[in-house]
């Protein structure tokens, strides 16, 4: 059985990512081909900026992205496009109590996009496929839209190829945090695709990748370049206890983190410091000192942020 380190991982999810090399620009599906996270207002937006060159302002809501709600209650921007594989993919094996939910928010909406505060069941129903949101930083807004023309049983197989393609090596068990699928479920899923999957040495624990990505995860390049990572791309490096898989934990990636400072600074592939940001101004901190040419693309990096009235400051 062949061994990846932690280090060979990082830098394959690193480019399998685009976090290395940004996509040319009006590639949004592909920048969120897993889907962006936008927890914390505009972090989905800031995602797009990490993986593609020319984003604006205005990219969170561009024509080819649609927006719901994750498994944890977060809202995603997604490829519209990829929208049955993110809904009906992660509906669970015995699916009557999200369809009644549907029904019962489809009713409540009466066609009409409304405001998603206090609608009874709305997360958990967007996996139905029929529930778009629409999230403005001070607002949600929901509204049904037509039930994706997929096979439920391929999405689903589907959502666990993008989740072992781009946070691979992984498991059963990440998948099934990561999809929201009940654990036994995830698990049927898993099995479907074994002849796709390849069983690896994950610096002493097993782990898994595709088949077809198994040589570019062994030739991964070390990474070069800075990126401002938000808090969800931070997963990449490994959130459980052992720093290997994408997981729920808080593992501490770097002394500099704070609730001010909670997002990461990627430099040659490795956290060396932590930043914030209210509006415009960019506060980083950081854990080791970096080169003339490092602080310049720093600098670049914060100057292309799609964000209003930039300003840097550094310590």
């Amino acid at each position: 059985m062949r061994i990846v380190t932690r280090e060979q991982a990082i830098a394959y999810r690193l480019h399998v990512n685009h976090l290395v090399d940004r996509l040319p620009a009006e590639s949004h599906a592909e920048a969120a081909y897993v889907g962006l996270q936008d927890t914390a207002p505009r972090d989905a937006l800031l995602g797009l900026y990490a993986r593609m060159a020319g984003c604006v302002p205005t990219d969170w809501e561009h024509p080819s992205l649609i927006q719901t709600y994750s498994p944890r209650a977060a809202v995603y921007v997604l490829p519209a496009r990829d929208f049955g594989v993110f809904t009906l993919g992660r509906l669970p094996l015995d699916s009557r109590r999200i369809d009644r939910l549907a029904e019962q928010v489809c009713r409540t909406l009466g066609g009409q996009e409304r405001r998603g505060a206090g609608i009874e069941g709305l997360r958990e129903a967007c996996a139905s496929g029929r529930i778009a949101v629409r999230w403005d930083t001070s607002s949600l807004w929901a509204r049904e839209v037509p039930r994706p023309e997929i096979d439920v049983a391929e999405a689903r197989r589907e959502l666990c190829r993008r989740h072992v393609r781009y946070f691979g090596p992984t498991s059963a068990k990440a998948f099934a945090w990561w999809s929201g699928l009940p654990p036994a479920d995830a698990r049927t899923v898993w099995d479907q695709l074994a002849d796709e999957l390849l069983e690896i040495d994950f610096d002493g624990v097993p782990g898994w990748v595709l088949r077809a990505d198994a040589d570019r995860v062994w030739s991964a390049e070390a990474p070069r370049g800075v990126r401002l990572l938000v808090v969800p791309e931070l997963r990449l490096f490994g959130r459980d206890r052992d720093g290997r898989f994408i997981a729920p934990g808080l593992r501490v990636l770097t002394s500099a983190a704070d609730s001010f400072h909670p997002n990461g600074l990627l430099v040659d592939g490795r956290i060396v410091g932590a930043w914030g940001r209210k509006g415009g101004r960019v506060d980083v901190v950081l854990t080791e000192e970096l080169s003339r040419s490092q602080y310049g693309d720093l600098c670049a990096e914060v100057e292309g942020l799609p964000l209003p009235d930039l300003r840097l400051s550094v310590r």
